[in-house]
Protein backbone atom coordinates (compact mmCIF):
# COMPACT_ATOMS: atom_id res chain seq x y z
CA UNK A 1 0.00 0.00 0.00
CA UNK A 2 1.44 3.33 -1.13
CA UNK A 3 2.26 6.15 1.47
CA UNK A 4 0.10 9.42 0.93
CA UNK A 5 1.51 12.66 2.47
CA UNK A 6 -0.66 14.96 3.46
CA UNK A 7 0.56 18.60 4.59
CA UNK A 8 -0.97 20.01 7.72
CA UNK A 9 -0.28 23.62 9.58
CA UNK A 10 1.37 21.88 11.74
CA UNK A 11 3.02 19.19 10.04
CA UNK A 12 2.46 16.38 8.02
CA UNK A 13 0.04 13.52 8.10
CA UNK A 14 1.18 10.24 6.83
CA UNK A 15 -1.13 7.47 5.85
CA UNK A 16 -0.84 3.84 4.41
CA UNK A 17 2.02 2.96 7.11
CA UNK A 18 1.73 -0.78 7.23
CA UNK A 19 3.91 -2.51 10.31
CA UNK A 20 4.94 -0.16 12.38
CA UNK A 21 4.60 0.57 15.77
CA UNK A 22 6.08 3.89 17.68
CA UNK A 23 6.45 2.65 20.75
CA UNK A 24 7.74 -1.11 19.83
CA UNK A 25 10.61 0.71 17.60
CA UNK A 26 11.40 3.39 19.82
CA UNK A 27 11.62 1.35 22.92
CA UNK A 28 13.01 -1.83 21.95
CA UNK A 29 16.83 -1.16 22.97
CA UNK A 30 17.78 0.38 19.42
CA UNK A 31 17.43 4.17 20.02
CA UNK A 32 17.90 6.40 23.03
CA UNK A 33 17.02 10.04 21.86
CA UNK A 34 13.38 9.66 21.87
CA UNK A 35 11.06 9.88 24.82
CA UNK A 36 7.32 9.13 25.13
CA UNK A 37 5.17 12.20 25.65
CA UNK A 38 1.41 12.02 27.75
CA UNK A 39 -1.35 12.30 25.28
CA UNK A 40 -4.55 13.97 25.91
CA UNK A 41 -5.90 11.97 23.26
CA UNK A 42 -6.30 7.85 24.69
CA UNK A 43 -6.29 6.63 20.61
CA UNK A 44 -3.18 8.22 20.08
CA UNK A 45 1.06 8.17 21.19
CA UNK A 46 3.57 10.26 20.99
CA UNK A 47 6.92 10.63 21.18
CA UNK A 48 9.83 13.02 20.83
CA UNK A 49 12.95 13.28 20.28
CA UNK A 50 16.60 14.27 18.06
CA UNK A 51 18.27 12.25 15.28
CA UNK A 52 20.34 14.07 12.68
CA UNK A 53 20.63 17.14 14.34
CA UNK A 54 16.77 17.38 14.07
CA UNK A 55 14.18 17.68 16.44
CA UNK A 56 11.08 15.80 15.62
CA UNK A 57 7.69 15.60 17.26
CA UNK A 58 5.68 12.23 15.88
CA UNK A 59 2.73 10.38 17.08
CA UNK A 60 0.79 7.01 15.61
CA UNK A 61 -3.36 7.10 15.53
CA UNK A 62 -5.13 3.90 16.53
CA UNK A 63 -5.35 3.60 12.40
CA UNK A 64 -1.69 3.91 12.09
CA UNK A 65 -1.31 6.74 10.58
CA UNK A 66 1.48 8.98 11.19
CA UNK A 67 1.49 12.32 12.17
CA UNK A 68 5.15 14.17 11.94
CA UNK A 69 4.48 17.60 13.14
CA UNK A 70 7.06 20.58 12.70
CA UNK A 71 8.11 18.77 9.66
CA UNK A 72 7.91 19.94 6.03
CA UNK A 73 7.52 17.19 3.04
CA UNK A 74 10.90 17.60 1.65
CA UNK A 75 12.39 16.96 5.04
CA UNK A 76 10.09 13.74 5.37
CA UNK A 77 11.53 12.72 1.80
CA UNK A 78 15.17 13.78 2.29
CA UNK A 79 15.74 12.34 5.95
CA UNK A 80 12.61 10.74 7.93
CA UNK A 81 11.27 8.71 5.53
CA UNK A 82 14.90 6.87 5.48
CA UNK A 83 15.00 7.46 9.07
CA UNK A 84 12.39 5.20 10.26
CA UNK A 85 13.07 2.53 6.97
CA UNK A 86 9.63 3.67 5.58
CA UNK A 87 10.63 2.51 2.01
CA UNK A 88 11.12 -1.35 3.23
CA UNK A 89 8.88 -3.56 2.89
CA UNK A 90 8.23 -5.13 6.69
CA UNK A 91 5.49 -7.94 5.80
CA UNK A 92 7.36 -9.18 3.04
CA UNK A 93 10.47 -10.04 5.30
CA UNK A 94 8.33 -11.34 8.35
CA UNK A 95 6.15 -13.50 5.99
CA UNK A 96 10.46 -15.25 5.28
CA UNK A 97 11.24 -15.17 8.91
CA UNK A 98 7.78 -17.01 9.90
CA UNK A 99 8.41 -20.08 7.95
CA UNK A 100 10.30 -20.61 11.98
CA UNK A 101 7.93 -21.62 14.36
CA UNK A 102 10.16 -19.36 17.01
CA UNK A 103 10.17 -16.37 14.62
CA UNK A 104 6.75 -16.41 13.70
CA UNK A 105 5.70 -15.86 17.43
CA UNK A 106 8.67 -13.33 17.77
CA UNK A 107 7.40 -11.17 14.73
CA UNK A 108 3.54 -11.66 15.90
CA UNK A 109 4.60 -10.54 19.58
CA UNK A 110 6.00 -7.18 18.60
CA UNK A 111 4.88 -6.67 14.34
CA UNK A 112 5.82 -2.64 13.90
CA UNK A 113 9.30 -3.28 14.87
CA UNK A 114 11.65 -1.63 12.65
CA UNK A 115 15.22 -1.33 12.28
CA UNK A 116 15.88 2.40 12.26
CA UNK A 117 18.65 4.10 9.90
CA UNK A 118 20.75 5.96 12.40
CA UNK A 119 23.28 8.28 12.09
CA UNK A 120 27.01 5.65 12.06
CA UNK A 121 28.57 8.52 14.64
CA UNK A 122 25.31 8.90 16.97
CA UNK A 123 24.56 5.35 16.91
CA UNK A 124 28.48 4.50 18.06
CA UNK A 125 28.55 6.91 21.35
CA UNK A 126 24.91 5.21 21.90
CA UNK A 127 26.30 2.03 22.42
CA UNK A 128 29.41 2.71 23.89
CA UNK A 129 27.19 4.52 26.72
CA UNK A 130 25.51 1.06 26.90
CA UNK A 131 27.81 -0.64 28.30
CA UNK A 132 26.99 -2.66 31.31
CA UNK A 133 24.17 -0.26 31.39
CA UNK A 134 20.59 -0.29 31.44
CA UNK A 135 17.94 1.74 29.10
CA UNK A 136 16.30 4.24 31.41
CA UNK A 137 20.27 5.00 32.57
CA UNK A 138 21.73 5.03 29.22
CA UNK A 139 18.69 8.01 27.89
CA UNK A 140 19.69 9.93 30.81
CA UNK A 141 23.63 10.33 30.07
CA UNK A 142 22.69 10.70 26.31
CA UNK A 143 20.78 13.35 27.15
CA UNK A 144 23.22 15.04 29.11
CA UNK A 145 26.13 14.34 26.45
CA UNK A 146 24.05 16.48 24.15
CA UNK A 147 23.18 19.33 26.77
CA UNK A 148 26.42 19.75 27.81
CA UNK A 149 28.17 19.48 24.40
CA UNK A 150 25.60 19.86 21.46
CA UNK A 151 23.98 22.78 20.00
CA UNK A 152 20.18 24.11 21.04
CA UNK A 153 17.93 22.82 18.86
CA UNK A 154 14.50 23.21 20.09
CA UNK A 155 11.78 22.52 22.61
CA UNK A 156 14.70 21.98 25.07
CA UNK A 157 16.57 19.30 22.93
CA UNK A 158 20.16 19.50 22.09
CA UNK A 159 22.19 17.94 18.77
CA UNK A 160 24.71 15.37 19.38
CA UNK A 161 27.91 16.66 19.56
CA UNK A 162 30.22 16.48 16.35
CA UNK A 163 33.34 14.05 16.95
CA UNK A 164 36.17 17.53 17.05
CA UNK A 165 33.57 18.71 19.64
CA UNK A 166 34.79 15.79 21.92
CA UNK A 167 38.23 14.74 20.80
CA UNK A 168 38.85 18.26 22.63
CA UNK A 169 37.74 17.14 26.05
CA UNK A 170 39.31 15.32 28.90
CA UNK A 171 37.89 12.47 30.66
CA UNK A 172 37.21 15.69 33.49
CA UNK A 173 35.24 17.54 31.00
CA UNK A 174 32.51 14.53 30.50
CA UNK A 175 32.34 14.24 34.51
CA UNK A 176 28.42 15.90 34.64
CA UNK A 177 27.91 13.22 32.14
CA UNK A 178 28.12 10.23 35.17
CA UNK A 179 28.95 7.59 32.20
CA UNK A 180 32.36 6.39 34.58
CA UNK A 181 34.35 4.54 32.45
CA UNK A 182 32.85 5.25 29.55
CA UNK A 183 33.82 8.84 29.33
CA UNK A 184 37.16 7.72 28.19
CA UNK A 185 35.84 5.81 25.33
CA UNK A 186 34.09 8.35 23.99
CA UNK A 187 36.84 10.49 23.70
CA UNK A 188 38.69 8.04 21.94
CA UNK A 189 36.09 7.29 19.75
CA UNK A 190 36.25 10.55 18.99
CA UNK A 191 39.71 11.47 18.51
CA UNK A 192 40.49 8.87 16.30
CA UNK A 193 37.25 9.99 14.06
CA UNK A 194 37.78 13.38 14.08
CA UNK A 195 41.80 12.57 13.23
CA UNK A 196 40.69 10.56 10.35
CA UNK A 197 42.35 7.26 12.05
CA UNK A 198 39.09 5.70 11.45
CA UNK A 199 36.45 6.39 8.62
CA UNK A 200 32.63 6.21 9.29
CA UNK A 201 31.96 6.28 5.42
CA UNK A 202 34.58 3.62 4.07
CA UNK A 203 33.10 1.33 7.45
CA UNK A 204 29.91 1.83 5.71
CA UNK A 205 31.18 0.00 2.67
CA UNK A 206 33.58 -2.49 4.56
CA UNK A 207 33.24 -6.07 4.57
CA UNK A 208 31.67 -7.29 8.10
CA UNK A 209 34.87 -8.79 9.47
CA UNK A 210 36.90 -5.57 8.56
CA UNK A 211 34.18 -3.26 9.68
CA UNK A 212 33.96 -4.73 12.61
CA UNK A 213 38.05 -4.51 13.52
CA UNK A 214 37.93 -1.10 12.34
CA UNK A 215 35.23 -0.23 15.02
CA UNK A 216 37.13 -2.22 17.47
CA UNK A 217 40.44 0.11 17.33
CA UNK A 218 38.60 1.93 19.49
CA UNK A 219 39.38 1.62 23.28
CA UNK A 220 36.66 0.04 24.99
CA UNK A 221 34.64 -1.30 21.73
CA UNK A 222 34.53 -5.25 22.09
CA UNK A 223 32.75 -6.99 19.40
CA UNK A 224 28.79 -6.81 20.86
CA UNK A 225 29.42 -2.91 21.05
CA UNK A 226 30.87 -3.27 17.38
CA UNK A 227 27.89 -5.35 15.93
CA UNK A 228 25.20 -3.08 17.60
CA UNK A 229 26.75 -0.32 15.90
CA UNK A 230 27.26 -1.42 12.71
CA UNK A 231 23.49 -2.50 12.78
CA UNK A 232 21.78 0.42 14.62
CA UNK A 233 24.49 3.23 12.56
CA UNK A 234 25.57 1.50 9.66
CA UNK A 235 22.51 -0.92 8.76
CA UNK A 236 24.53 -3.34 8.19
CA UNK A 237 21.65 -6.60 8.41
CA UNK A 238 23.89 -8.93 8.53
CA UNK A 239 24.76 -8.29 12.02
CA UNK A 240 23.60 -10.55 15.20
CA UNK A 241 24.61 -8.45 18.49
CA UNK A 242 25.14 -11.30 21.21
CA UNK A 243 24.16 -9.70 24.66
CA UNK A 244 22.79 -11.36 27.33
CA UNK A 245 19.25 -11.89 26.04
CA UNK A 246 20.39 -12.74 22.84
CA UNK A 247 22.95 -15.65 24.50
CA UNK A 248 19.88 -17.26 26.60
CA UNK A 249 18.36 -17.29 22.83
CA UNK A 250 20.50 -18.89 21.31
CA UNK A 251 21.05 -20.91 24.23
CA UNK A 252 17.79 -21.91 24.52
CA UNK A 253 16.02 -21.54 21.40
CA UNK A 254 18.94 -21.71 18.70
CA UNK A 255 21.43 -23.90 19.88
CA UNK A 256 22.16 -25.15 15.97
CA UNK A 257 21.80 -21.18 15.23
CA UNK A 258 19.51 -19.39 13.25
CA UNK A 259 17.77 -20.94 10.98
CA UNK A 260 18.03 -20.63 6.99
CA UNK A 261 15.27 -18.32 6.57
CA UNK A 262 16.78 -15.67 8.26
CA UNK A 263 19.70 -15.98 6.48
CA UNK A 264 19.62 -12.32 4.58
CA UNK A 265 17.88 -10.53 7.41
CA UNK A 266 20.09 -11.48 10.55
CA UNK A 267 19.72 -8.31 12.23
CA UNK A 268 16.35 -7.78 12.10
CA UNK A 269 15.45 -11.08 13.19
CA UNK A 270 18.02 -10.58 16.13
CA UNK A 271 15.82 -7.22 16.85
CA UNK A 272 12.35 -9.19 17.07
CA UNK A 273 13.76 -11.99 18.85
CA UNK A 274 15.64 -9.57 21.12
CA UNK A 275 12.71 -7.91 21.78
CA UNK A 276 10.57 -10.92 22.17
CA UNK A 277 13.00 -12.84 24.71
CA UNK A 278 13.05 -8.98 27.08
CA UNK A 279 9.64 -8.73 27.42
CA UNK A 280 7.47 -11.98 27.04
CA UNK A 281 6.88 -13.75 29.46
CA UNK A 282 6.27 -16.72 27.71
CA UNK A 283 9.25 -16.40 25.48
CA UNK A 284 11.32 -19.53 26.69
CA UNK A 285 8.46 -21.87 27.15
CA UNK A 286 8.39 -24.90 27.09
CA UNK A 287 11.78 -25.43 26.40
CA UNK A 288 12.65 -24.40 30.10
CA UNK A 289 12.41 -21.41 32.65
CA UNK A 290 14.99 -19.25 33.14
CA UNK A 291 15.83 -16.38 34.90
CA UNK A 292 15.43 -12.62 34.20
CA UNK A 293 18.48 -10.81 33.75
CA UNK A 294 19.09 -7.41 36.29
CA UNK A 295 17.89 -4.40 34.55
CA UNK A 296 21.78 -3.63 34.57
CA UNK A 297 22.27 -6.95 32.62
CA UNK A 298 20.21 -6.33 29.47
CA UNK A 299 22.76 -4.38 27.49
CA UNK A 300 26.39 -5.56 29.06
CA UNK A 301 28.26 -6.69 26.53
CA UNK A 302 29.47 -9.75 25.83
CA UNK A 303 31.66 -11.72 23.94
CA UNK A 304 30.36 -12.15 19.95
CA UNK A 305 29.05 -15.67 19.14
CA UNK A 306 29.74 -16.99 15.61
CA UNK A 307 26.45 -18.32 14.66
CA UNK A 308 26.56 -21.81 13.11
Amino acid sequence: MPLTVTQLENGLLVEGVQDFSLSQILDCGQCFTFSKLDSADPLTETWHGTAGGRYLKIAQRQDGALLFYNTSPALFEQFWKSYFDLDTDYAHIKSILSQDSVLAKATQYAPGIRILRQNAWEALCCFIISQNNNIKRIRGIVERLCQSFGEELEHGFFSFPAPAVLAGCCVEDLAPLRCGFRAKYLIDAAQKIHSGEIDLQAIAVMPLAQARSELMKIYGIGPKVADCALLYGFYRLECCPMDVWMKRVFAILYPNGLPDCAKDYIGIAQQYLFHYARTCPQAFEPKQEVLKPTPQEVLKPTPQEVLA
